[in-house]
């Protein structure tokens, strides 16, 4: 593994953290909204309030970006050449937010994120495999099936070992 492999596995892992950090903080603004709310308010409405909050603070610091850096505008043709699934980046992001809004403060953050990233190495072999998304093929091997289970087998030992 050459060091630039190296570099980009370590920025991986950070943003696995950041991915952690953002579930536990986002499971304790949703308690903490809760707990201000009306005693009539459904509990549904904490997990909705912290991922629509956590989401605008997504878009803000995206702005800002946008605004330092000041990328060109892409072209109409760019816009109109994406496929479908492109748009899904959002929702699905806006899907994570809420999950972790909801379950860490119910299963504590290494349970969520030990299954969460369960849930992405399958689904990331299945991408992979079948070349999905745009993405090269990667066939399944008996090493990465066995990595895989040695993950979601993981995911087992940090809920109940």
């Amino acid at each position: 593994m050459n060091w630039t492999t190296t570099l980009y596995v370590g920025l991986a892992a950070a943003a696995g953290s950041c991915i952690a950090l953002q579930a536990s903080a986002n499971g304790k603004f949703r308690q903490n909204l809760a707990a201000g709310a009306a005693d009539s308010a459904p509990d549904y409405l904490g997990p909705a309030w912290a991922s629509y909050f956590s989401i605008c603070g997504t878009i803000l610091c995206a702005t800002v970006a946008m605004l330092v850096i000041r990328p060109p505008l892409p072209t109409r043709e760019a816009f109109q050449s994406t496929q479908w699934w492109n748009w899904i980046g959002g929702p699905l992001g806006a899907l994570i937010v809420l999950a972790g809004a909801t379950l860490t403060p119910r299963l504590g953050a290494a349970v969520f994120i030990a299954a969460v990233v369960g849930g992405q190495i399958l689904s990331s072999m299945l991408l992979d495999h079948f070349g999905l998304m745009g993405l090269p093929q990667q066939p399944l091997s008996v090493g990465r099936v066995v990595g895989a289970v040695l993950v979601v087998g993981g995911v087992a030992c940090v809920k109940w070992l």
